[in-house]
């Protein structure tokens, strides 16, 4: 017996035309569909199953096979029923590839009839008799060899295995790939051994030591070990963004309320003169608005390292996604690093809280960017701007175009030390406005306002009342983002202009409670002097913060992990506890291993494919559309026209069927044994009435 590779047979049914019983109005499409699901399949090899005794031009199987394999390299012609044709008729013509020309030619069949499965006839016999018929037939018997069953199932195993040979390359190299991939993971688990405590052992040391380079890698920069990419910053980049965006703009929002303030001055000269008539500004009260202000440097420094602490966690949760598959190690770790976190960040705030105390405990009235009494007399209310011109930020922002429609148009964005330009594009060579950042403010507009939608707006104002672009008193930006309006108000802040204070705006000495000269000009000098030395402060609120930050939090977190982390899992508990993999990891171990031999045994069987199997070439191609000689030789057989183009009528899904001549027979007729007369043929015997019908 020849072996023969594995075939999925699907056997569908015939076109039906006309609805019988209960079928559905539309058997027909429904029937073409389900038969073009399979047939349009590249893997899939097309058996066009005609009967000899019937037209080969209206075989619906010829012609849909056609539509689907215009190379005909996936088609094999089968003519069942040979041995009920009527007497004198054959189909040597069809079979011999001279009536409809495939490329891979026809196969004969001939079947079981229902008697004999009702008889229950053997498989065998019925092979055995389908042979005998071949070669005792005149106009079969010279190619026999080629026809019946058995030489079917050799040109499907012979066609099947030169589709397997001409998918090989790709499929070894792909094959080859997936094992290459595999083969280092493959051999940890290999050489992994669940209930070994050294092969534990070395594990855990194996993932603390991964765990505190992925840490540090994050931390201090250089990308991740898996090389992932992210869409947005964490790590260390968010740590920065935090001491240099937003700590200072949490620093900037403690400006207070101007009036408020001046007030508060007065009533401190007034309390510290008592009933006296003060002739000189007294000092103590300067000290006593001064730290006020300062004590408001406490809670944005707190703030900060709560922001530092949350990514910090974050970084540790992360970095703890390696030991995945140990849980158990896994929720230990993030317990002690969790807790360690802890400590460190309260250690911090006291220590933020004790620089703040020290600040309060003396007023150095003595350093060397203080302006004194001297100069605070003379100086006016809100200093002067640096005339240094430096490039702070670039960008895309919109403005509105139109109030009511609720357009804007896109602008690049120059910020600098002293203005704010915009031009056509980034490439800066036309320039459509600038704008001098003297006496501006920024303040944000509600949501929605102007029909700008669900983008984020803020807007430019000056404090004079001015308008700031052509006729409008303020200009209103749009962002895409509340991120993106945050770091160019951090920008901003670094320009000098501030945001609007939540209560009234700052107003001259003039609109103070009392009218007298020489208290306004106390009330003057003290609130110069508040500013010169609060800025000092703030100025080393600013720089110390983060630099505490990192040392009592960052680099301790740091130092801990590479040293006391292994120490502190071993006296959490019991290694070997603590080391059980999951059962998802145990699970896709012997997936994989089991991967690995499943790929390397396919590519045994490609290689025996390759050095054990024949490759026999394809036929030529044969000429559809030439069918005039065939036609000439077979004035009985209709050529099957050629399926229409999509866009012409009659292309749907019921085609119509190719003409039939009715005037001539259906089947080619072959000439009798005994010659007529004058070497004539007889005329040959009128059709039966009916024929039986036999399983294909």
């Amino acid at each position: 017996m020849c072996a023969v590779l594995n075939l999925t047979v699907v056997d569908l049914p015939g076109l039906t035309k006309v609805p019988v019983g209960d079928q559905p109005p539309d058997i027909e499409f429904q029937i073409r569909d389900m038969l073009m699901q399979f047939i349009t399949r590249d893997n899939c090899l097309v058996l066009a199953v005609t009967p000899a005794n019937i037209d080969l031009a209206t075989s619906e199987a010829l012609k849909l096979a056609k539509e689907v394999d215009t190379t005909g390299v996936r088609t094999i012609g089968v003519l069942t029923k040979l041995d009920l044709m009527d007497e004198g008729t054959d189909a040597r013509d069809i079979l011999e590839n001279k009536v409809f020309p495939l490329r891979r030619g026809y196969v004969g069949v001939v079947n079981r009839s229902q008697k004999d499965i009702d008889g229950r006839k053997d498989i065998r016999a019925a092979l055995a008799g389908e042979r005998k018929f071949f070669l005792s037939h005149s106009s079969y018997r010279h190619m026999a060899d080629k026809l019946g069953t058995p030489y079917l199932q050799k040109a499907l195993n012979q066609m099947l295995t030169n589709h397997i040979r001409d998918t090989l390359p790709s499929l070894r190299t792909k094959l080859q790939a997936e094992v290459l991939s595999m083969e280092k993971e493959v051999e940890e688990y290999k050489k992994f051994k669940p209930g070994d405590p050294a092969m534990k052992t070395k594990a855990m040391l194996t993932l603390v030591q991964t765990y505190s380079l992925e840490f540090e890698r994050r931390i201090e920069g250089g990308g991740t070990s898996d090389g992932a990419a992210s869409q947005e910053l964490s790590g260390g980049a968010k740590i920065s963004r935090i001491f240099h965006e937003r700590f200072p703009f949490e620093l900037v929002k403690l400006e207070t309320d101007e009036k408020q303030m001046r007030r508060e001055i007065s009533y401190e000269i007034k309390n510290q003169l008592g009933v006296r008539v003060g002739l000189f500004t007294p000092d103590l009260a300067f000290e006593e608005i001064v730290k006020r202000q300062i004590k408001k440097l406490l809670q944005p420094s707190l703030k900060c390292v709560d922001m530092v602490s949350t990514e910090l966690g974050a970084v540790v949760q992360t970095c703890s996604e390696g030991m995945a598959k140990y849980p158990r190690l896994r929720d230990e770790t993030e317990r002690v690093l969790s807790t360690q976190l802890r400590e460190q960040e309260q250690a911090c705030k006291q220590h933020l809280k004790l620089m703040v105390e020290i600040e309060l405990s003396y007023m150095n009235t003595n350093h060397p960017d203080f302006i004194g009494f001297d100069r605070a007399s003379k100086t006016k209310q809100g200093g002067t701007r640096t005339a240094s011109h430096q490039l702070i930020r670039k960008g895309w922002l919109s403005i509105p175009v139109s109030l009511i429609k609720g357009s804007t148009r896109e602008y690049w964005f120059v910020l600098s030390s002293d203005s704010l330009t915009w031009y056509k594009d980034n490439e800066e060579k036309e320039q459509k406005y600038s704008l001098r950042l003297e006496d501006m403010r920024v303040r944000d507009i509600e949501a929605g306002r102007f029909s700008i939608g669900k983008k984020h707006v803020f807007a430019l104002f000056y404090t004079t009342g001015k308008n700031v672009y052509k006729d409008k008193d303020q200009l209103e930006m749009v962002a895409q983002s509340e991120e993106e309006v945050e770091n160019w108000k951090a920008s901003l802040l670094r320009a000098g202009v501030y945001p609007q204070s939540d209560s009234s705006s700052r107003i001259d000495s003039g609109e103070q409670d009392s009218i007298d000269p020489q208290l306004e000009r106390q009330v003057e000098t003290i609130r110069n002097l508040v500013d010169s030395y609060f800025s000092i402060v703030s100025k080393n609120i600013r720089d110390s913060v983060p630099k505490s930050i990192m040392f009592m939090m960052v680099n301790k977190l740091k130092e801990y992990i590479s040293k006391d982390l292994l120490a502190m899992i071993y006296a959490a508990g019991d290694q070997s506890e603590m080391m059980e993999e999951s059962q998802e990891a145990t699970l896709r171990r012997e997936d994989m291993i089991h991967m690995y031999h499943t790929c390397n045994e396919a590519l045994s069987l490609i290689r025996d494919v390759t050095s054990k199997t024949l490759h026999t070439p394809l036929p030529p191609p044969v000429q559809y559309d030439d069918q005039s000689d065939s036609h000439h030789r077979h004035p009985g057989v209709a050529p099957i026209p050629p399926p229409l183009p999509p866009d012409t009528p009659n292309s749907g899904r019921s085609p119509v069927p190719p003409a039939i001549n009715n005037d001539r027979p259906h089947v080619p007729r072959r000439p009798s044994a005994n010659p007529g007369p004058g070497g004539t043929r007889p005329a040959p015997p009128p059709p039966r009435p009916s024929v039986p019908q036999r399983p294909h």
